[in-house]
């Protein structure tokens, strides 16, 4: 394997910086050379944060080039379409319904767009997108705040990613603490289900 490149895109609080962690040591557990790097500003305030996960042998770098991008994991539809910079017609587009007003929308007194305007700019770009209701599922695991694991069992479901769901799930085993294990792992097998149902283009 060459190289096989996520994005992860959404602001601050969503847990964005640990969904990466746990792709990537999932990909180490398997033996595979992995990069993983974060963009984040004012991430306390609910800014952007954009984070990359490389996995493969000739992967040397820890981020990549616009329109690179194999997945683009959206932890917010707006921030999403922002970083659609890093698609191309073939990416793999996962996105949660959620929407979290930008502050800098609320101070111009602007709208937020619609989740339909949204997709219908993401599907001119690529038809490849997977619409997550990820709040209302990590609400039915067990607690809100596992949107992120929701995300990540969606993305095992394309089983596009060189990883596999046992790997995963190790690495959230290690990564997140007891006493949350069993509402992440049904977060990630909710999220899972889910996305079976979606045929993809590519």
């Amino acid at each position: 394997m060459k190289g096989f490149n996520i994005v992860l895109t959404g602001v601050g609080g969503q847990g964005i910086l640990l969904a990466a962690e746990i792709l990537g040591t999932a990909a180490l557990k398997e033996g595979l050379n992995v990069r993983v790097s974060e963009i984040h500003g004012m991430a306390q305030r609910g800014g952007a944060v954009v984070s990359n996960v490389r996995i493969g042998e000739n992967v040397l770098a820890p981020t990549f080039l616009d329109g690179k991008a194999d997945i683009l994991l959206g932890f917010e539809p707006l921030e999403t379409l922002r970083s659609l910079n890093f698609a191309s017609e073939k990416t793999i587009i996962i996105m949660s319904d959620e929407r979290i007003t930008p502050t800098e929308l609320t101070a111009k007194k602007m709208e937020y767009p619609s989740l339909k305007e949204i997709t219908n700019k993401i599907c001119s770009f690529t038809k490849n997108i997977i619409i997550v209701e990820a709040a209302k599922l990590a609400k039915e695991a067990g607690n809100i705040l596992t949107e992120n694991v929701v995300l990540i069992g969606a993305l095992a479901a394309t089983k596009k990613i060189p990883v596999k769901d046992e790997s995963i799930l190790e690495a959230l085993k290690e990564l997140v603490p007891t006493k949350h294990l069993g509402t992440n792992i049904k977060a990630f097998k909710l999220g899972y289900e889910y996305a079976q149902k979606y045929k993809l283009k590519h």
